[in-house]
């Protein structure tokens, strides 16, 4: 819903087993709520005037010391930059290593479903449905990276294989504040470690709405030294601009 008289709050629903896309600008806010629980949201970004300039899963991590992502830290690009910063958070814990779901898996755990014959209850996977959308700006599978998979947790077992742990609740939510100008592609398939008996079509809600300035006591800002650094790439990068 959008009203172009007041526009400073848009929200939207994306149905489970979906895609989108969005240019989302600097100084936005995106809240990120899961409606009914269960809901995965695969996520992936890119630098809409460099398209090259990607989210890079490894410098996420390793510059911020952790093995997940939850509030206080900054979504990396492959240039050292920082796309948007984790401002709020409920859920406590967001998967950025185990990747994406693809034909071959969906079909295994719940059967071959194609649009043409079962139209909206068709099984996407992930694969599939961010390169639709990454197609609507001419990139293709070459451009994929290692994506976000929010709102799923994930832990090893005994044996030390990664399985699917937690999801959020109904009305969990994370708050991203932008950067810099993000090319946000997202889905809403099935997390490739999910095992449910039944293909899962849990929704997410989408709001934009502008964000607080950036201040010194910043919490992502100050989380570690590498951030300090990475909004100062930042600066460097918007040098100039009004």
């Amino acid at each position: 819903m959008f009203n172009p008289v007041t526009p400073q709050h848009y929200q939207t629903q994306l149905p489970g087993g979906s895609h989108w896309s969005l240019l989302v600008r600097r100084g936005l806010s995106l809240r990120l709520t899961d409606v009914a629980g269960g809901a995965n949201l695969g996520v992936l970004m890119y630098n809409p005037y460099q398209l090259s300039e990607k989210y890079n899963a490894p410098d996420t991590l390793k510059c911020q010391h952790s093995f997940k992502l939850t509030q206080g830290h900054c979504l990396y690009s492959d240039m050292g930059r920082i796309f948007c910063s984790i401002v709020e958070d409920t859920f406590g814990w967001h998967d950025t290593v185990c990747g994406n779901s693809h034909a071959e898996l969906v079909a295994a755990q719940w059967g071959a479903r194609d649009y043409q014959t079962h139209r909206n209850h068709w099984h996407q996977n992930g694969t599939d449905a961010f390169l639709v959308e990454l197609a609507k700006y001419n990139l293709s599978r070459r451009d994929l990276a290692a994506n976000l998979n929010l709102f799923s947790e994930v832990a090893p077992d005994e044996a030390g294989n990664l399985q699917l742990r937690r999801q959020a609740q109904a009305g969990d939510s994370l708050t991203l504040r932008f950067e810099m100008d993000t090319l946000v592609v997202l889905h809403t398939c099935p997390h490739p470690l999910n095992t449910a008996a039944e293909y899962p079509r849990q929704p997410v809600q989408l709001e934009l709405f502008p964000a607080p300035p950036l201040d010194e006591a910043d919490l992502c800002l100050n989380h570690c030294p590498e951030n300090q650094r990475g909004f100062a790439n930042n600066a460097l990068y918007h040098f100039g601009l009004r």
